[in-house]
């Protein structure tokens, strides 16, 4: 598969990368735990179907020593036994964040109090902002049809220095 069009080769769209990279930064320096941020950034790209950010957060997971037993379930989280209770209620969160054309009420006050029971304010406001740039992210990859396969841990992080 050839991407529509390189983000990396145009002026205007790496300057908008590296600022959006900078963003996932801060969502790294968060008190969230790093294995949930990518179990979680893994369950919205399934969702969206961006297999370079599937690629990626897998790898990334990978890295940061989480199994690949939870991340081959993470599809299934549900019916998986693999999982906490917190990490139940921020993927929950991911999904309803991520398909709100699918329900006019969004996130269900249901999961907001499981998330809440769960997580304290800066963790939630991460949780918030991850799910949100994850979402951008898969669109941007989505749309210019950015491939899957070759993204390499740290490779993100490479792009801000």
């Amino acid at each position: 598969m050839e991407p529509r069009f390189n983000l990396f080769d145009n002026e205007f769209a790496l300057k908008f990368g590296k600022r959006f990279a900078g963003a996932s930064l801060l969502v790294e320096q968060s008190p969230l735990p790093k294995t949930t941020r990518e179990l979680v950034s893994l369950r919205v790209s399934q969702i969206n179907g961006c297999g370079f950010c599937v690629d990626m957060h897998t790898k990334e997971a990978m890295a940061a020593g989480e199994s690949a037993a939870r991340l081959n379930l993470v599809a299934a989280w549900r019916e998986a036994v693999v999982f906490t209770e917190a990490e139940r209620a921020a993927l929950a969160l991911a999904e309803e964040g991520t398909r709100l054309a699918d329900a006019h009420t969004g996130v269900s006050d249901e999961t907001w109090a499981r998330v809440r029971e769960h997580y304290g304010d800066d963790e939630v406001a991460t949780l918030l902002s991850l799910i949100a740039l994850t979402n951008a992210a898969n669109r941007l990859n989505v749309i210019v049809r950015n491939p899957a396969g070759s993204y390499e841990p740290g490779m993100l992080a490479a792009m801000i220095d």
